[in-house]
C-alpha cells in the first residue's frame, strides 16, 4: 500500500453548518498523509530521481502531504462519489469558509450533488505555511551520498527597476553551488528570443541589496545587477545548483491519496478510511479537477501512466481540464520548478511547454515523425473534458490539440470533448459578473485595459471557477458521461474544418480597425527543442542550456468577428452578449518590453453607448444603442442567449437565473 498513514488533526463545520441539498451539513477535515514507493515498481519507475532518493529500511522511498476533505457529515446523505480538486500552487478552494455565500460556483454545485471534496498538497518546491498546501519530498543525492549538481536556467524580469531578484520569488529555489560568478553565465536580452548580450561577471553578484549596494549581502538564491535589473529587458542566469528535489513524486501523491480514499478500508497503521469506504463498498466514482498549471499536471499525470494505480485500477473515471492548452508541466525533471511556464513575453523556450505529445488521442507528429498521445492505457484512460480560453492559443500553443505541426486537422478521440471560452483571458473575461478591469492589468505592464488582481494572492482556480456559468454545468456533463452513459455536448473548439482559426497574419487582416486597439503582431511559437539526450516526453535531465531550436511548428488562433471577438459554436455570455470587445491577449506597454504579448492577460474595450458616439470616435463596431435597442432589448439577448446555454447543458438553471437578474438589475441603456 502506497498510502501508509492517514492522520486527521482537524475537523470543522464547513460553511457555517449550510446543508447543501440532499447532502446536508458538510465538514471540514484536515490532515497529513505519509507516503511509501517502492523504485523497483514498473508504476513508479518514470520518476525521474526515485532510484536517487534516500530508502528506508524496506528500500522504499517515504514523502508526504498535507490533505484537506469536504464530506457529508452523514456520508449516506452524499452521492458516494469523490471529486479532487487538485490546487494551483498551493492555493486550496476548500479552504475554511464561514458563510456559504462565499463558497465560488463550481465547488457549491459540487457539494449540492453531494461529492466528497479532496485536495492535497503536490507541489514539491512551496514554502511550507500555514495558508497554502505544500508536500515534503526527498532530494536526491549522488549514489555516495554527495549532492548533485548540474545546470539550471532562470529567467528574470521585473515590473519596476530594481537592484536585486530572487530565484525563485515566493517559492524554494535551487542554491546555487558555486557563488564565483565567472563559474556561471548571465545575459539580458531586449525582449524573448533576442540576441543575448553578456554582463560582465564583475557587474553582478549572488547577493542581495535591499538598501543600495553597499548593503550587498551574499546568497545562493538570490541575485544582484550592480546596473540594475531594467522593466524593458529580459536576464538569463545559467549557474550550477545543487540538491534536486525529486519532483515526480506529486503525481504518485494524487494517485496514491485517490486510490487508498477510493477503495481502501483502513490505512497500514490499521487506521479506518475517513470516507468509510472498503474494496467490498468502493466510491462509486472518482473525478479529478485542475485548472492553468494544474491543468498541464493532470495531462501530464494521465501521460505518464499514473492513473492506474498500484493494484493495476483506474484511479480517476473522469477528468475536468480547465484551461491547460497544450501544455504539460513537466515536474518530471531534475531541478524542476513546475511554478514557471512558457510565455511569448518570457520563459519562452523553458517548461513548463507544450511537447510532443500534445494530443489526447494518439496521433501523428509531423516534425518529430513519433505517434504518441496522453491516452494510450485504454483500460484505465479516464473519460476526459477540457476547456480552454482563447489566451492558450495565444501563448499555450492550444492549436496543437487539433492541428498538426504542418497544418493539416486532427481527429479527436471518442473519449475527449474539448470546449472553448471564446473571448476569454487565461484570467477570465470581462462583463456584468465580472472582476473589475484595470488601466495596465494585474502586473501594470499591460497596454489595454484588463483585469486587476493582487499578483502574490493569485490564484487562477478560483477566479476561473467563481463566475457563474461553464465550470457547474460541465461538472454535472461529466458525471452524467461518466456515471450514466449520458453523451455529453459536441467540442465546440476551432478548427481547420469550420473555419475558425487563422494564422496571425490573417488574424490581423480580419481584426476591425479599432482606434488606439491594434492585434497583436507576435505569437507564442514552438521550436523543436534539444535539452540534451537524457530528456525527452516524459521529462529528464536538462543538460544543454539553453537548449537547441530545430523545426518551427505552425500554430493557429480563433478567428474574430466584427467585433474583434472569437467566433465560437457556443460563446461564453459575455462574449455572446457583449458589452464590449473582449479578447484572449494583450501587449506590453512602452517601457516594459513594449509590443510583446503580455503574459495570461486579455484585454477588454467597452462599446460607444450610442452611434453618434462610435461615429464620432471612428470606431467601426456597433454601439450599445444598435445592437440592443434598449435595456428591455439587453434583457431580453441576456435571457435568450441564458436560456440556449441551458438547453445546450453548458449553463445550469440557477446560473441562467442569476445573469438575467444581474441583467435587470444592471444600468445598461437604462433611462
Amino acid at each position: 500500500m502506497a498510502l501508509t498513514r492517514l492522520v486527521i488533526e482537524h475537523s470543522e463545520p464547513y460553511a457555517g453548518g449550510h446543508s447543501w441539498g440532499e447532502a446536508g451539513p458538510y465538514e471540514r477535515l484536515t490532515g497529513t498523509a505519509w507516503f511509501e514507493v517502492d523504485p523497483a515498481d514498473p508504476r513508479n519507475a518514470v520518476i525521474v530521481n526515485l532510484d536517487r532518493a534516500p530508502r528506508t529500511a524496506s528500500g522504499k522511498v517515504a514523502f508526504r502531504a498535507p490533505v484537506i476533505l469536504l464530506k457529508p457529515v452523514d456520508m449516506g446523505r452524499g452521492n458516494g462519489k469523490i471529486f479532487h480538486d487538485i490546487n494551483n500552487r498551493g492555493n486550496t478552494d476548500l479552504g475554511p469558509v464561514d458563510d456559504a455565500s462565499k463558497v465560488n460556483g463550481q465547488v457549491a454545485q459540487q457539494l449540492r450533488m453531494g461529492f466528497v471534496l479532496v485536495d492535497a498538497g503536490w507541489h514539491g518546491d512551496g514554502i511550507p505555511n500555514p495558508v497554502q498546501l505544500f508536500p515534503e519530498f526527498p532530494v536526491a543525492t549522488q549514489a555516495d551520498g554527495s549532492p548533485i549538481i548540474a545546470n539550471v536556467r532562470l529567467e528574470f524580469s521585473v515590473p519596476v527597476p530594481m537592484l536585486s531578484q530572487p530565484f525563485a520569488p515566493f517559492w524554494r529555489a535551487y542554491e546555487t553551488a558555486d557563488t564565483d560568478t565567472s563559474a556561471s553565465s548571465l545575459v539580458m536580452r531586449e525582449r524573448a528570443g533576442g540576441a543575448p548580450v553578456p554582463v560582465p561577471a564583475d557587474r553582478w553578484a549572488f547577493g542581495t541589496c535591499n538598501d543600495g549596494l553597499e548593503s550587498l549581502t551574499p546568497s545562493t538564491t538570490d541575485i544582484t545587477l550592480f546596473d540594475g535589473f531594467s522593466p524593458d529587458r529580459l536576464y538569463e542566469l545559467i549557474c550550477p545548483a545543487r540538491n534536486p528535489i525529486v519532483m515526480g513524486l506529486a503525481y504518485a501523491v494524487t494517485r496514491d491519496l485517490a486510490a487508498f480514499l477510493r477503495s481502501a478500508a483502513a490505512d497500514g497503521e490499521g487506521t479506518p478510511n475517513p470516507l468509510g469506504f472498503s474494496p467490498q463498498r468502493p466510491a462509486r466514482r472518482s473525478y479529478a479537477y485542475g485548472a492553468s498549471s494544474t491543468g498541464m499536471y493532470l495531462r501530464e499525470f494521465l501521460y505518464l501512466g499514473f492513473n492506474e494505480d498500484e493494484a493495476g485500477g483506474k484511479v480517476f473515471d473522469g477528468v475536468f481540464i480547465n484551461t491547460g492548452g497544450a501544455n504539460r508541466l513537466f515536474a518530471n525533471v531534475e531541478f524542476a520548478h513546475p511554478t514557471f511556464y512558457a510565455a511569448q513575453d518570457g520563459h519562452a523556450d523553458y517548461l513548463s511547454n507544450a511537447q510532443s505529445p500534445f494530443t489526447f488521442g494518439p496521433s501523428l507528429d509531423p516534425l518529430t515523425g513519433r505517434t504518441d498521445g496522453i491516452l494510450k492505457r485504454p483500460a484505465t484512460d479516464p473519460l476526459v473534458i477540457e476547456a480552454v480560453d482563447e489566451n492558450s492559443f495565444w501563448t499555450w500553443k492550444n492549436s496543437l490539440q487539433v492541428v498538426d505541426g504542418h497544418g493539416n486537422a486532427i481527429a479527436q478521440a471518442d473519449n475527449v470533448r474539448l470546449y472553448f471560452k471564446a473571448g476569454s483571458g487565461h484570467l477570465g473575461i470581462h462583463g456584468l459578473l465580472s472582476p473589475p478591469v484595470t488601466p495596465n492589468g494585474f502586473m501594470g505592464e499591460a497596454r489595454y485595459p484588463a483585469q486587476a488582481l493582487d499578483a502574490p494572492a493569485f490564484n487562477p482556480q478560483a477566479i476561473e471557477r467563481s463566475l457563474p456559468g461553464l465550470g457547474g454545468a460541465l461538472v454535472v456533463v461529466l458525471d452524467e458521461w461518466a456515471d450514466r452513459g449520458i453523451a455529453p455536448p459536441s467540442s465546440t473548439f476551432p478548427t481547420i474544418e469550420n473555419g475558425g482559426l487563422v494564422t496571425i497574419e490573417e488574424y490581423q487582416a480580419l481584426f476591425p480597425d479599432i482606434p488606439d486597439f491594434q492585434p497583436p503582431t507576435v505569437i507564442a511559437g514552438l521550436d523543436l527543442l534539444d535539452f540534451g539526450p537524457e530528456f525527452g516526453p516524459q521529462g529528464g535531465r536538462l543538460t544543454t542550456l539553453p537548449p537547441r531550436h530545430g523545426e518551427s511548428y505552425r500554430l493557429f488562433v480563433p478567428r474574430p468577428d466584427a467585433d474583434g471577438i472569437a467566433v465560437g459554436d457556443l460563446r461564453p455570455m459575455e462574449a455572446a452578449v457583449p458589452l464590449g470587445t473582449n479578447v484572449g491577449w494583450n501587449l506590453r506597454r512602452e517601457g516594459c518590453r513594449g509590443g510583446d504579448l503580455c503574459g495570461l492577460e486579455g484585454s477588454y474595450l467597452p462599446f460607444a453607448r450610442t452611434r453618434e458616439e462610435r461615429l464620432a470616435a471612428g470606431d467601426p463596431r456597433l454601439s450599445l444603442e444598435e445592437r440592443y435597442g434598449d435595456h428591455a432589448g439587453f434583457v431580453s439577448a441576456i435571457r435568450k442567449a441564458a436560456q440556449e446555454r441551458v438547453e445546450a447543458r453548458f449553463m445550469l438553471e440557477m446560473d441562467a437565473r442569476a445573469w438575467i437578474e444581474a441583467a435587470e438589475d444592471s444600468d445598461v441603456l437604462r433611462e
